[in-house]
């Protein structure tokens, strides 16, 4: 990979993401249903519905069918070969441009650890930014579960369009570039600490990078799974029609309705939440996104790696 143009970074990084998308999505789905629920400003999501994540997938399971599941894994699909592919072919290149002015390694020609972070942060944001739309897709399609294989994807996309713009398709763009920047400054970093403090033990074998994969799962979700709530519902609100009192020019008074969302952003959706539901409601979900992130890196990295074995 000598050459930034090289694009075998782009296309095996968006084929990895969508084979570790396939493999963990089922769990992304019961940690979306956990953070919408519970919520005191949209009342079609008030009810405590399920009390964790293995409740979640026997409700789901058993009430709407095992297909339910995987609602929304056209979008997600969509999501990793727009973000994965821009993701990690920007990373790479973003290393190779450090590496040829001398910022990426140090006199002993050690790569420098925030450096790396700090590639990975800025690949991180700017990708999923890019590809917000599919996650907004994603995101809708998994709340409503079984009702989605009547809606499907182009429909759920013309929905969104007409009744809210396109402007509705980057809703909670912002926690989302958020997300994936803390998740990259967090996860790289432990990973590669992990994996050096385990070599004495396990080598560099698949168990180390999978209890590496873990314990940085771990760390990216504490910091992480906050602005995921805050971007969860933000992109599932809808605009509401609210009724205001007017005054007609014959002085009689009537009442119209003014669409309006329930979350005006991050910061309101944040204090709503705290406010209404207690800190803890930041963490919903918790749980599955630790779980889901595990596997989904170590599907990832041993696809990535046995891609790499072709160039």
């Amino acid at each position: 990979m000598s050459d930034i143009r090289d694009w075998r970074p782009f296309v095996y990084g968006g084929m990895a993401s969508i084979m570790a998308e396939f493999g963990t999505f089922p769990i992304d789905t019961t940690k979306t249903r956990l953070q919408i629920q519970g919520q005191k400003t949209d009342r079609s999501h008030s009810e405590l519905r399920y009390r964790g994540m293995t409740d979640a997938f026997v409700k789901i399971s058993r009430q709407e069918g095992v297909k339910a599941l995987y609602s929304g894994i056209r979008p997600a699909v969509l999501r990793q070969a727009t973000y994965g592919t821009i993701k990690f072919g920007t990373y790479y290149t973003l290393k190779k441009m450090a590496t040829d002015r001398g910022l990426l390694h140090d006199k002993a020609g050690n790569e420098s650890l925030w450096c790396n972070a700090a590639c990975a942060t800025m690949a991180g944001a700017i990708s999923s930014a890019i590809a917000n739309p599919t996650d907004v897709l994603k995101v809708r399609m998994q709340v409503h579960g079984r009702g989605t294989s009547d809606v499907g994807l182009v429909q759920c996309f013309r929905e969104i369009y007409v009744h809210e713009g396109i402007r509705g398709l980057w809703r909670g763009v912002g926690p989302t570039a958020q997300r994936a920047a803390v998740i990259a400054a967090v996860e790289l970093p432990v990973y590669d600490f992990c994996k050096l403090h385990l070599m004495e033990t396990f080598g560099d074998q698949v168990a180390n990078h999978f209890i590496s994969s873990f314990i940085a799962s771990l760390g990216s979700a504490i910091a992480s799974t906050p602005i995921d709530v805050i971007r969860t519902r933000l992109m599932n609100q809808r605009r509401v029609h609210q009724l205001q009192p007017s005054i007609t020019p014959a002085a009689t008074t009537t009442t119209t309705a003014t669409p309006r969302l329930y979350y005006t952003g991050s910061v309101d959706c944040a204090m709503q939440t705290v406010r209404n539901e207690g800190f803890r409601a930041l963490y919903k979900g918790f749980i599955p996104t630790w779980v889901r992130m595990g596997p989904w890196n170590i599907i990832f990295f041993i696809t990535y790696e046995q891609l790499k074995q072709f160039y």
